[in-house]
């Protein structure tokens, strides 16, 4: 028997999401926010904390500074039941931190790094990832440290039964070079957006980009905002609608998609109703700020469950 249903290994910090500032910023003048979150961020533990939310058993590995932000990360995960056991604190090292300058259906996104970018492959335990189902891994292009080695990673943990998926987040370099190609193969899943997807296979028409990904990963999984998903799977394909809400705020309903969609898919359940979860999941993100908040609200969640 397996401890966890899934171990995530990525970014862990927090987000400060500023709301109702103006899109145009003049300098030397103080803009007055509407109102503050200070959040869970990171999309790796986003994901983890949701998934925990879900009821899954969730191992994570993580790095943290010596810091009070860090501590929070922390206990945040801890109160949901994430096992942060193999999370490692780097005392000489900042922990990272995003601001988020929220204008209605926009936003300036702004992150220090610090350990976000300091996770290297010598800092995760193989037998720790394997004891689970299921590994993930998220914001993949600001993981410096860790992106060359995990294609071994992955071959390693595949070896021994688990699947593996990879939602890359965006490429500040706009490269989608080598370190993300060879990753490609040694995955079971990817979680794209539509944008991501169609620059990822450098094509323009997005499901010419949908079949390029699919003839180099198992399952293709593309979300499309309001729009619900589609999944691709070899040459089949389900475009699988959402209901839709109004949105308080869309931070984090990326990777709370993909907390419903794995949650569902470690159940062995089918592929859509896999994205029907993901996208009932990343609809309930959107009710609260930050990634998190949704999940933190048990009524929110309770009324989830009753919609199953």
């Amino acid at each position: 028997m397996k401890t966890f249903d899934i171990t995530i290994a990525g970014d862990i910090n927090l987000d400060l999401i500023l709301y109702g500032l103006p899109q145009k910023m003049p300098l030397e003048r103080e803009l007055l926010a509407s109102n503050f979150q200070l959040t869970l961020g990171g999309s790796s533990s986003i994901l983890a904390h949701n998934l925990a939310a879900l009821g899954r058993k969730v191992g994570f590995v993580g790095k943290i500074g010596a810091d009070e932000m860090g501590q929070v990360a922390l206990q945040r995960l801890q109160q949901v039941g994430v096992d942060v056991s193999h999370c490692i604190q780097a005392n000489d090292l900042k922990t990272g931190v995003t601001i988020l300058l929220h204008h209605g259906s926009n936003r300036h996104i702004m992150t220090y790094l610090g350990t976000i970018a300091e996770l290297a492959p010598e800092d995760l335990d193989i037998d720790y990832l394997a004891n689970a189902r299921h590994f993930h891994v998220s914001a993949f292009f600001l993981q410096k440290k860790l992106q060359n080695g995990l294609p071994d990673v992955c071959r390693n943990l595949r070896s021994r039964g688990l699947t593996v998926s990879l939602d890359t987040n965006d490429d500040p370099d706009d490269q989608w070079g080598e370190a993300f190609t060879t990753m490609l193969p040694v995955i079971d899943i990817l979680f794209p957006n539509e944008d991501e997807a169609k620059r990822m296979a450098k094509r323009d028409d997005l499901n010419e980009a949908i079949d390029w990904l699919a003839e180099r990963v198992p399952i293709v999984v593309v979300k499309c905002g309001s729009r619900g998903a589609i999944v691709q799977q070899k040459d089949r394909r389900w475009s699988v609608p959402t209901m839709l809400e109004k949105p308080v705020d869309t931070i984090g309903a990326g990777d709370s998609f993909n907390a419903g969609f794995l949650s569902r898919f470690v159940e062995g359940a089918s592929l859509e109703e896999c994205a029907a979860m993901g996208n009932r999941t990343a609809a309930l993100s959107t009710l609260r700020p930050g990634g998190t908040e949704s999940f933190r609200d048990t009524e929110l969640l309770r009324r989830l469950q009753s919609d199953r």
